[in-house]
């Protein structure tokens, strides 16, 4: 059987009366991207400092790469690579220089570290610009070329702490592109926290929800998406303002919402679409289009962090 790239047991820390992370248990196969999912303060930037041996838990016990992270703290460093608060990068240098250096800290040979440094910039698009100060650049670029800078080593495991944060649309797509893409050409696990739930339902084959520290589901976003809010039907049309009480009487029916030429009904589980087309034609709405949607990972985030912890 395969040793997970992580595993979690009972991990907790408080800072005076505050417990950051509580009782947390989980596993992370490996060659994943792995998506750990919390409000502001819930505990993700603490949780991957106790996963890094930067931080001693008060109580629980971690495993990295198959390393027991209170006695091994250097080697899994010395194994995984890491993006947390700042991109860690010298401004006044080029993206070239950037990278050798950090190259030369991991030990990589001069004709090691000379190949990875153009496969990367390569791979990214910015292999034209590495003679460019990084000063310059725009903070999308910035931080691709401070993921590439957690890849040079070739590390197993990778933690990312919301990457994206403050990057406008496109520079975010680019970013998670470049990600997708590295992690399935590198093989490597990737550990990301975001804020971004459409970014974890693209990115993620399996996610962990905390709120306060406290695991409250994990699984794959399919997994969590079938377990989440009501399933929902959007009926689009014409003319369907009548139909709204009808379908509201109407079995299965959990709620209703109209928007403009639609109307977003929530259905109880198992409850089928086909009485509520037939109610609203029998009702004068002239129906064009008829969807069928699961709950997105979003709105089973914000349900599950919502929820009066039990």
């Amino acid at each position: 059987m395969t040793t997970p790239a992580i595993r979690a047991v009972g991990l907790t820390r408080s800072f005076g009366a505050v417990r950051a992370v509580d009782d947390l248990s989980f596993e992370v196969p490996r060659g994943v991207v792995f998506g750990f999912l919390a409000p502001n303060g819930g505990g993700k930037t603490t949780t991957i400092r106790l996963l890094l041996g930067l931080l001693e838990p008060d109580r629980g016990r971690a495993e990295v790469l198959g390393l027991d992270v209170a006695r091994e703290a250097n080697e899994v460093r010395a194994r995984c690579g890491a993006l947390l608060e700042f991109t860690g990068l010298y401004e006044r240098l080029s993206a070239e220089e950037n990278l050798s250096f950090f190259a030369r800290a991991w030990h990589l040979p001069k004709a090691e570290r000379e190949a990875r440094i153009r496969e990367l910039l390569t791979h990214i698009g910015l292999w034209e610009r590495r003679g460019e100060p990084v000063g310059t650049w725009s903070r999308g670029m910035k931080q691709k070329l401070a993921v590439v800078r957690t890849l040079l080593h070739r590390p197993e495991l990778v933690f990312l702490d919301e990457p994206t944060a403050g990057l406008d649309a496109v520079a975010s797509a680019a970013l998670r592109a470049d990600l997708e893409s590295l992690a399935r050409k590198e093989g490597t696990t990737i550990f990301l926290t975001t804020h971004n739930l459409g970014e974890a339902e693209r990115l993620c084959g399996r996610v962990a929800v905390v709120r306060q520290g406290r695991l409250l589901a994990v699984g794959s976003p399919a997994e969590l998406r079938q377990q989440g809010a009501a399933p929902r039907v959007e009926i689009v049309g014409r003319n369907l303002a009548p139909a709204v009480a009808r379908l509201r009487a109407l079995p299965g029916v959990a709620a209703i919402a109209t928007r403009d030429d639609r109307l977003e009904v929530a259905l109880a589980d198992g409850a089928s679409a086909a009485p509520l087309v037939r109610a609203a034609v029998e009702a004068g709405a002239e129906v064009e289009e008829v969807r069928r949607e699961g709950a997105s990972l979003e709105e089973v985030f914000l349900k599950l962090v919502e929820e009066e912890p039990k």
